[in-house]
């Protein structure tokens, strides 16, 4: 929705634009296409703390977070200085995305926030999110209405109960609360004085749609004691006789739990890496908790690649033993203004099939794939003599495969290693990361390379003390890529739990799941 048709675009303040999106339950899962599509080109974001840290890194590297809070019973910005700020970044001509947690205009403040937008004659769009309201009973396997137990529901917020009309609640079938958990006593009280039976089915569902998704269902004479020193914020309340159908949508629509339900996984990664591995473990029911790990940079110098470049027709073959490999390499051919038919003659060895996907991007088909994906079988099973072969070799700067070049030289190759890119140590942890350890909320621990563990390593020591990690991780379970990435979590974790069979990043996840 479009501020106000009739107003000028001669009057308005800048070219930015507001975008006012409701989150949905929380995560990515049921994000709307709209949403995601807004969050990957923001360059401001304005969130609340119900919004999933995952939602977060949908968002460009460059994009500002803001993070305002708005949580019941916590510290939060004011409602003024949000307004404030989404007007500032919109007259500076930002696209800026206010993100909401459900939907945008259900018991939410946009009010104040569109009003203030279409004051400063800033454009704004509203873009709706699925409610908790109707996602969170669903997701517990409660339905609102039913042909014979509710013809009605009505939804309030809980949070301040006496400004609510309960004697006409209370003669409604189905009755939806959202923000009610630290009222509930007061929820409970009010309904059994206009009439409700002290045996009227209640269900409240804490983290609907997660995979730490928790549900107590009872009656109002016994809620309480059900809950009695639980936290249950955030929280949605069912009550009505459709609560006791629970059993029954469950039994039909959740036959076998998923194999990560309620597990929470650390994936450590590059920063500018994508979230395909978090995802395959998001479909297998795990809560995953990112953590860049690994920073990839050009090479401190372009000399030594630049001379081997300018020679290519010399090799025999040349060797890409990663995707940052594949892309650095063709990026700086194309700046010297060269392309792909440079390589003619020039036979191509990848190592993994996420390499090959990066030189299939680009329209090549790589000669050989050792069948193992690492680099040590390259050798062992390489197609043909390596006897007198000349072989260019673009690697990381420093912490390479120095066995790889061994064995290939000692085969009879003559290899020319140059340096292609660096990868460096990020300069801190990532906040939720560390809050994540500081609570112990960590299941599992993956590491996909030697590097990523090292600098995890470094940057958990440093920021939460060698003995406290230690004693942490002692209760965590840590899963490696292969056997390369398994010597360094031994090395410095003492052991590795988990290792894949097959080297890849759907290995690793089929062995986590198993």
């Amino acid at each position: 929705m479009q501020n106000s048709p009739n107003q000028s675009k001669s009057s308005r303040s800048s070219k930015g634009q507001v975008y006012l999106v409701g989150a949905g339950l929380g995560g990515a899962t049921y994000l709307t296409l709209r949403g995601k599509e807004l969050l990957e080109s923001a360059e401001v974001l304005v969130y609340d703390a119900l919004v999933d840290g995952e939602l977060l890194r949908l968002v460009p590297s460059g994009c500002l977070k803001v993070d305002v809070g708005k949580r019941g019973g916590k510290p939060s910005t004011p409602q003024a200085e949000i307004d404030r700020l989404l007007v500032d970044y919109c007259c500076q001509g930002k696209r800026v995305v206010r993100l909401k947690s459900g939907d945008p205009l259900i018991f939410g403040r946009a009010r104040s926030e569109v009003t203030a937008l279409s004051a400063a004659g800033c454009d704004f769009e509203l873009v709706p999110g699925i409610s908790s309201v109707l996602a969170a009973p669903l997701m517990a396997g409660i339905p609102l209405t039913d042909k014979e137990l509710s013809g009605a529901f009505a939804v309030v917020s809980g949070h301040q109960p006496d400004r609510l009309d309960w004697e006409a609640l209370s003669r409604i079938d189905t009755l939806v609360v959202l923000m009610g958990g630290r009222n509930l006593g007061t929820i409970q009280e009010r309904l059994q004085r206009y009439g409700r039976s002290r045996d009227r089915a209640i269900a409240i569902i804490r983290d609907g749609g997660r995979s730490t998704q928790s549900v107590w269902q009872g009656t109002l004479a016994d809620i309480l004691d059900r809950t009695a020193g639980v936290s249950l914020s955030p929280c949605v309340i069912v009550i009505g006789e459709v609560v006791r159908l629970q059993s029954v949508f469950q039994s039909m629509t959740h036959s076998s739990p998923l194999p990560l339900q309620g597990k929470t996984v650390l994936v450590t990664r590059a920063v500018e890496q994508s979230s395909t591995f978090a995802e395959l473990l998001q479909e297998r029911g795990a809560t995953v908790v990112e953590m860049p790990a690994l920073e990839i940079r050009p090479p401190s110098s372009w000399e030594a690649l630049d001379r081997a470049i300018a020679r290519l027709s010399d090799f025999n073959w040349l060797i890409l033993t990663s995707s940052n490999g594949v892309d650095f390499f063709f990026e700086r051919l194309a700046a010297l203004g060269k392309d792909a038919r440079s390589l003619v003659g020039v036979k191509i060895a990848v190592v993994g099939r996420k390499t090959a996907a990066s030189l299939q991007q680009r329209n090549l088909i790589p000669d050989f794939i050792p069948p193992d994906f690492v680099a040590d079988s390259l050798v062992e099973h390489f197609p043909e003599s390596l006897q007198g072969k000349q072989i260019l070799f673009p690697r990381v700067e420093t912490g390479g495969r120095e066995v790889l070049v061994k064995e290939l030289t000692t085969r009879g190759a003559t290899v020319t290693e140059v340096p292609a890119y660096q990868s460096a140590c990020p300069d801190a942890i990532d906040p939720a990361t560390l809050q994540a350890f500081k609570n112990q909320t960590i299941d599992i621990v993956t590491f996909a390379s030697s590097k990523t563990a090292k600098n995890a390593y470094h940057l958990l020591v440093e920021a939460l003390g060698k003995e406290f990690l230690c004693n942490t991780l002692e209760r965590v379970c840590i899963a490696s890529i292969g056997p390369q990435t398994t010597k360094t979590c031994n090395d410095l974790f003492g052991r590795t739990d988990i290792e894949a069979q097959e080297y890849t990043l759907e290995g690793l996840t089929h062995a986590i799941a198993r």
